[in-house]
C-alpha cells in the first residue's frame, strides 16, 4: 500500500520580526499618505493657475486619479519591503521544504 508524504512540522514563526516589519510599513504610509495630499494639492494648484475654470468634476478626478495612483504606487511597493524583512521570502525560495537544521 502507497505510504503518504509526512506532514512537515510547523515551523517557528518569528513574530517579533514580522511584527517590525508591519510596524514600519504603516510608520512609511501614513508618511506616503501625507505625501500624497502634498502632491494632488500641487496638481489642483496646477490646473487652477492653468488659466481656465477648474469643473468640480475635473477637481474630484484629479484627487482620486494623483491620490489613488500615489497610495496605491507606495502601498504595493511597501509589501514588497515587508514580505522581505518579515522573512516571507526565504520560506517561499525553499518551495515549503523543512531544513533539517530546524
Amino acid at each position: 500500500m502507497p505510504r503518504h508524504d509526512p506532514i512537515p512540522p510547523r515551523r517557528q514563526l518569528d513574530y517579533a520580526r514580522r511584527a517590525a516589519a508591519w510596524k514600519r510599513y504603516w510608520a512609511i504610509m501614513r508618511w506616503m499618505a501625507l505625501l500624497a495630499v502634498v502632491v494632488v494639492l500641487l496638481s489642483l494648484i496646477y490646473l487652477k493657475r492653468s488659466g481656465q475654470p477648474v469643473p468640480i468634476h475635473m477637481m474630484i478626478a484629479t484627487i482620486a486619479g494623483v491620490g489613488l495612483t500615489v497610495l496605491v504606487g507606495t502601498g504595493l511597493m511597501g509589501l514588497l519591503f515587508v514580505s522581505s524583512r518579515s522573512g516571507q521570502d526565504e520560506e517561499a525560495a525553499r518551495g515549503g521544504q523543512v531544513d533539517d537544521d530546524e
